[in-house]
C-alpha cells in the first residue's frame, strides 16, 4: 500500500507509540486523524476526535467522523491501551475489567467499526493493532494486561481471515519494553529498566519511533496478513533456562567477522 495520500486513523495517537506513528504517517504524506481522550499537540494531526474506545457508540461515531472528514479510511492503527500491575489473587475486579475494557473490548470495537467502513467503501485497506510481547510471555503481576494482549493477537488473526476477501489486511506489532509514558509506572521496580536492557539481544530499551517503523512496514506489505511482528529488540528471545546464563560473565561472546 502506498501511504502518500492515504487517509489514516490512529487510536491513542496523542502520546508514546501512537504519537510516533502519527508523525511517521504524516511524514509519508498521509492525512491522519487521532482518536484519543487526550488531544495531541496543536498541528500534530489533521483531525482530532475525543473518544473513549471502550464506548461502542463513541467509537462508531468517531470513525464515521474520520471517514466523513478525510473522505475515507485506508489505514487504521489500533494503538490505544492501558497497563496495570498487581498480583493475580489480590487484583480487584475493577482493575481487571478496566484493562480488558480498553485493551480488548476497545480494540475490537475499533476494528469492527473501521472494518465495516472499509468493506462498505470497497477499496480494501490495512489495519495494524498494537499488542505486546507480554501477550506470549508469562509475566507475573500482569495477568490482566498479558491476557488482553494475547487476545488482541488472536483477534488479529481471525480478522485477517474474515476481512481478507475484501482486500483488507490485518496485522499486529508486539512491542517489548518501550520508552513511553506507560514505562514510567515501572519506576518503582528497582533495576527493572536496566535488567530489560541487558536481556534485549540488541541491547537497551525500545523507542516509540522504532515501533512506529515496524507499524509502517506492516501497513505497506501487500502480501502479509494475520501476522504478529515482535518489535522488541530481541528481549523476548531471552530464556531463563539458557545454559550460557551459568557461564562466567553470564553471556557467550561470539567473534564478529569483517
Amino acid at each position: 500500500m502506498e501511504l502518500s495520500g492515504a487517509r489514516a486513523v490512529v487510536t491513542g495517537g496523542a502520546s508514546g507509540i501512537g504519537a510516533a506513528v502519527v508523525s511517521r504517517l504524516r511524514s509519508r504524506r498521509a492525512a491522519v486523524a487521532v482518536l484519543d481522550l487526550v488531544p495531541p499537540p496543536d498541528g500534530a494531526a489533521d483531525l482530532t476526535v475525543s473518544c473513549d474506545i471502550a464506548d461502542e457508540h463513541a467509537v462508531d461515531a468517531g470513525m464515521k467522523e474520520v471517514r466523513d472528514t478525510l473522505g475515507g479510511i485506508d489505514v487504521a492503527v489500533l494503538n490505544a491501551g492501558v497497563g496495570g500491575f498487581g498480583p493475580l489473587l489480590d487484583m480487584p475486579l475493577e482493575d481487571w475489567d478496566r484493562v480488558m475494557a480498553v485493551n480488548l473490548r476497545g480494540t475490537y470495537l475499533c476494528l469492527r467499526a473501521v472494518g465495516r467502513l472499509m468493506v462498505d467503501a470497497g477499496r480494501g485497506g490495512s489495519v495494524v493493532a498494537v499488542t505486546s510481547v507480554s501477550g506470549f510471555l508469562a509475566d507475573r503481576m500482569m495477568s490482566h494486561y498479558s491476557v488482553s494482549k494475547a487476545a488482541v493477537a488472536q483477534l488479529v488473526r481471525v480478522a485477517a481471515r474474515e476481512l481478507g476477501p475484501f482486500g483488507i489486511r490485518v496485522n499486529a506489532v508486539a512491542p517489548g519494553t518501550t520508552d513511553t509514558p506507560l514505562l514510567a509506572s515501572t519506576g518503582r521496580l528497582p533495576g527493572y529498566r536496566e535488567r530489560v536492557a541487558e536481556r534485549a539481544a540488541l541491547g537497551g530499551v525500545g523507542t516509540p519511533s522504532g515501533v512506529a517503523e515496524a507499524v509502517e512496514a506492516l501497513l505497506t506489505l501487500d502480501w502479509v496478513t494475520g501476522q504478529v511482528l515482535a518489535a522488541d529488540g530481541g528481549v523476548s528471545l531471552w530464556s531463563p533456562i539458557d545454559p550460557a546464563e551459568s557461564l562466567e560473565g553470564g553471556a557467550v561472546r561470539t567473534p564478529r567477522s569483517g
